[in-house]
């Protein structure tokens, strides 16, 4: 870690970026004891002050500005994805934590080279999504690492939808590169398969792109045209060193669906797993001689939307253990997704160029950001 960097408890942490996701980090990070945000930066200053009125953050300004504050010993970085590489390499050169809203970068490239200053600088990296920690996901963990499923084989994720120009109030950036429904949802649904099924060891996909542009129907944009310069449908397989062959298919070119979101299949059993997106669900286990469908008790408290990678990044500072949503994981995440345009523009199965560790499932009855795994042991700390 960088020794020019001073940890106190709680966690200072600056913010920057307070657009619409911001709201949903500035109330999460409130539910945890071990994170404060006292800073808050963006490119519009009434933008920025509005926010710190909101939700009584002492500090706010130029991004310049906050990485100058002493005081901030981590940054939540939620720009928009094309500017994720800028700002992530100001941050760890300015000596700071990093926590990155996903995309984590819009290559595999980007990524990494923010990954490898942050390893210059003795700083950690960490990245959305942190959903994969909520009580559904950890319970559908739990069910796999004890075998009530049997060893997984396969697995299927969808996301289908028509697109995001309906609600969204500045919907082009998903449709620019970094965009699109793999860039976009595909974090959620990747990580979660991860931290199930382990890390991916190959992709094989096709991709398509269903209309030229798009027609903004929500407020204050409607009617304004939108380039679409990615692709809007990816469908393809993924192929998990453990032997996991995964489905996937994400689009915004799908009006309506009865598709499920995913589903893990063993060898003596079957998993319904709730929306990724979302930190809660009810978790549905189907053993090979039941009857039917059983509901699976969860094993943790409910977690804020937002926040919790980042009060589990926090403790593992203070710990100094491995923390779950990490860098290498999300470098993973995006090379896999990269991986699917690649596949398909090249007509290859195309073999990753990363690895990472399955995070480490949270323990039984411990909230999240409250849990260290600590050299030769597992203890937890409360």
């Amino acid at each position: 870690m960088n020794s020019n960097l001073m940890i106190t408890s709680p966690l200072k942490v600056g913010i920057i970026g307070c657009g619409t996701i911001s709201d949903a980090y500035l109330k999460g990070c409130k539910t945890f004891p071990g994170l404060e945000v006292i800073h808050l930066a963006d490119i519009d200053p009434a933008r920025t002050a509005a926010k710190a009125l909101e939700f009584g953050i002492p500090r706010h300004g130029t991004a310049n500005q906050l990485l100058e504050d002493e005081e901030v010993a981590l940054v939540i970085d939620l720009t928009m994805p094309g500017v994720h590489r800028e700002v992530n390499e100001a941050v760890v050169r300015a000596g700071k934590h990093l926590y990155c809203e996903k995309p984590f970068g819009i290559n595999r490239s980007e990524a990494g080279s923010v990954l490898a200053e942050a390893a210059k600088q003795g700083v950690r990296v960490g990245s959305a999504p942190d959903t994969f920690l909520g009580q559904a996901h950890q319970a559908c963990r739990h069910l796999i690492d004890e075998g009530r499923i049997g060893k997984p084989l396969s697995a299927v994720a969808f996301m289908v939808c028509p697109g995001h120009e309906r609600w969204h109030p500045n919907p082009a950036f998903y449709y620019d590169i970094g965009g699109g429904p793999m860039f976009d949802m595909g974090p959620y649904y990747l990580t979660a398969l991860v931290n199930l099924l382990g890390p991916m060891r190959r992709v094989s996909g096709s991709t398509g792109k269903g209309f030229a542009d798009r027609v903004i129907t929500s407020q204050p944009l409607a009617g304004t045209r939108i380039e679409v310069k990615t692709p809007t449908h990816f469908a393809g397989t993924i192929d998990f060193c453990r032997g996991a062959i995964a489905t996937v298919i994400m689009s915004f070119d799908v009006w309506h669906s009865t598709l499920p979101r995913i589903e893990i299949h063993g060898s003596e059993g079957s998993l319904l797993v709730p929306d990724p997106n979302c930190s809660e669900g009810e978790v549905l286990l189907r053993r090979s001689d039941d009857p039917e469908w059983r509901s699976m008790p969860m094993l943790h408290p409910l977690m804020a939307s937002r926040g919790a990678g980042v009060a589990d990044m926090a403790q593992a500072i203070a710990h100094e253990r491995p923390h779950r949503a990490s860098g290498a994981l999300a470098l993973h995440v995006i090379d896999a997704m990269q991986a699917f345009e690649e596949s398909s523009t090249q007509e290859i199965h195309r073999p990753l160029a990363t690895h990472c560790e399955q995070p480490a499932p949270l323990p039984p009855g411990v909230p999240v950001g409250l849990q260290t795994n600590v050299p030769g042991g597992n203890r937890t700390h409360i």
